[in-house]
């Protein structure tokens, strides 16, 4: 479908909300970016990708209407709500988390009743259980989803979120998918969180310099926008090497030298002319930089770097470790799990020795050398240059026994001379982390612990970070929310509780089926009294159920479970329907906590679904397998 202004719409009829043409925008005498076009529609699902400093979080100020652009035009169709939920997020002191709430509902002409409802019933989507909490006082995470709620609580048609996934734990990471999975709202994220955007979008555009436009817009998954910049990549590189041969080429002819001036030699030096400035221009456009990053290690052979055992951490009445044991050795990548307040960063710090357990004992090696990343990178002074950060005494830096100008040093991590008098503190969040990354590479190591390393760093740098940790011969212990780099790194898991307990899996798969089983469990408890409803019957019905030729292959034990499944799934969905009731109730809509409660049900029950569907086409790959 071909929509005024040149937008062809990719979901297939949907109508344009937002259209963006032409559009420039530049900071001093560099460009962020040149004249781009582009249109959000109904139904989209966009992610917006980048490398650091492409102009992501301008370019999403610019579409909500916070910051001008320099050239070019954005339009919003008539009547479309737009909401917006920015990177970085505070509250003021003294307002409570109702307060912030109802500040922001406050532009929507609403009677009393209307308003009170509406309210009520986002806080209880959002799991807020004490409305009269502290804004301020909130976690990251917590802050987060307040920011997603303020923007919700007007109903917007179109939502721009910018890095919504930072500061989350997993837990929230999910309740996040499934909350835009299951709005009916357009919206448009910017994030580099890998798996959110698998799981989430159905359109990905890519901001960089190397497309010839600035922007690759890909309809579909974001798999099928990596398989399409793979071919666009290869293509760029076949047309450079064309270009290189033809300059080369012309070259040779201009060099011979021809006798006679004429029209026609003439017309070879312009178009030789031209087919360098093209090349150019190429290959400008096709210079990657990508941070390199290669964490120092003493290579020291001690079997055991650190011993803890029988651990016990409190705060206050509250036990966050209760009698853990723990071992770290050359080679080992632990990954910790857990949601937020868990005890993953208490954890952290007990290992780096800056606070002390309550009981048990931690043993280190001998000299054991420690680099740690603080999520809240507070070890990074926001006052100092970028020079005095990696260099305080002089102009170079040391990296493996090799004195380095603190100008190059600031290269390697995609950071230009000028901004060596920059501070810090005014560097954005990705660009912060290169420089906590680039300052601890100095340090060899024999033992990594890194919390949340990932938010705010593009693709390219986490790509880069993962091999590199993937090369580290130390031991490392890992809190990331990133679950491609998870799996990807660690060779352990331990999972936190928040209650003191830990439970170990031997890799993210193993944990995350541990979790579907348990909440399938939960969910066969929840709808054992209940039964299929018609209306779920035909819905489940409609759905591709498995060729019978393939569970005939089946074990006894799993042909049975082949032949329950598709009542199961009835009873599962007709439960999720009466969830989905239950939490649209109007009766209820002015109780905060039972919303919240039946918010909780439904996504377990949504959960309970997922499960048994993965389940079933487990059993038919299985039998499957078995007539291949």
């Amino acid at each position: 479908m071909r929509l005024p202004g040149g937008f062809a719409s990719p979901l297939g009829g949907m109508s344009l909300l937002l259209s963006c043409q032409a559009v420039t925008k530049a900071y001093g005498s560099a460009p962020l970016f040149t004249d781009l076009s582009f249109g959000l529609f109904e139904g989209g699902r966009v992610g917006l990708v980048g490398p650091n400093g492409s102009g992501k979080s301008t370019l999403l100020k610019i579409l909500a209407g916070i910051e001008p652009p320099d050239r070019g035009t954005v339009s919003l169709r008539r009547q479309v709500k737009l909401g917006y939920v920015p990177q970085q997020v505070e509250f003021p002191e003294g307002r409570t988390i109702e307060d912030v709430m109802t500040e922001a509902l406050a532009v929507e002409s609403l009677d009393e009743s209307e308003h009170h409802t509406r309210l009520q019933i986002t806080l209880g989507k959002m799991g807020f259980e004490d409305p009269a909490a502290p804004a301020s006082r909130l976690s990251g995470g917590w802050r987060k989803r307040l920011a997603i709620a303020c923007a919700l609580v007007r109903q917007p048609d179109l939502l721009l979120l910018d890095e919504p996934t930072n500061h989350l734990d997993l837990e929230g990471i999910l309740w996040l998918e499934r909350l835009l999975r299951a709005e009916t709202f357009a919206w448009l994220t910017v994030s580099h969180d890998r798996a959110f955007l698998s799981s989430v979008a159905n359109r990905v555009l890519e901001l960089n310099r190397r497309h010839p436009d600035g922007l690759l817009d890909s309809e579909g998954s974001y798999s099928d926008f990596l398989v399409r910049k793979a071919d666009l990549l290869e293509a760029f590189e076949r047309r450079e090497e064309t270009l290189a041969n033809r300059v080369r080429r012309e070259i040779e002819w201009l060099r011979r030298g021809p006798k006679a001036r004429t029209t026609k030699a003439k017309a070879r030096i312009d178009e030789a002319e031209r087919l360098q400035s093209e090349l150019a221009d190429v290959r400008g456009r096709s210079v990657e930089r990508t941070a390199r990053i290669d964490f120092s290690a003493s290579n020291r052979r001690t079997r055991r770097l650190l011993v803890a055992e029988g651990i016990d951490k409190r705060f206050g009445e509250r036990t966050i470790l209760s009698s853990l044991d723990l071992t770290l050795a050359p080679g080992m990548r632990l990954g910790l799990l857990g949601p937020n307040g868990s005890g993953k960063s208490t954890l952290l710090r007990l290992l780096a020795g800056e606070i002390e357990p309550d009981a048990g004992w931690i043993e280190r090696a001998d000299d054991l050398r420690v680099v740690y990343f603080d999520q809240d990178r507070e070890q990074l002074d926001g006052s100092v240059t970028l020079r005095r950060t990696f260099a305080p005494d002089g102009d170079q830096v040391v990296y493996r026994d090799r004195p380095i100008h603190v100008a190059g040093w600031a290269k390697r991590f995609l950071f230009e001379s000028q901004q060596l008098e920059m501070p810090v503190g005014r560097m954005s969040g990705g660009e912060r982390a290169r420089v906590l990354i680039a300052r601890l590479m100095l340090r060899p190591a024999d033992l990594l612990i890194l919390d949340e390393p990932t938010n705010d760093l593009d693709l390219d740098t986490l790509e880069a970070l993962e091999e590199s940790l993937l090369e580290f011969p130390g031991a490392l212990v890992l809190v990331t929310h990133d679950r491609f780099l998870f799996d990807r790194v660690s060779t352990s898991v331990l999972a936190l509780d928040g209650r003191g307990g830990a439970e170990r899996f031997a890799d993210y798969a193993q944990w995350d089926a541990e979790c579907a089983r348990r909440s399938s469990a939960e969910g066969s408890a929840r709808d054992a009294s209940r039964t299929a409803s018609p209306s779920a019957s035909t819905r489940a019905s409609t759905r591709a159920r498995p060729a019978e030729a393939g569970a005939r292959r089946l074990s006894y034990m799993e042909q049975r479970e082949w032949d329950q499944m598709e009542e199961k799934i009835l009873t599962a969905e007709a439960e999720l329907e009466a969830c989905a009731a239950s939490a649209a109730d109007p009766d209820v809509a002015s109780r905060a906590d039972v919303v919240a409660e039946r918010y909780r049900e439904l996504e377990a029950a949504q959960q309970r679904v997922e499960a048994l569907y993965a389940r079933w086409a487990e059993l038919e790959e299985k039998g499957g397998a078995s007539r291949r």
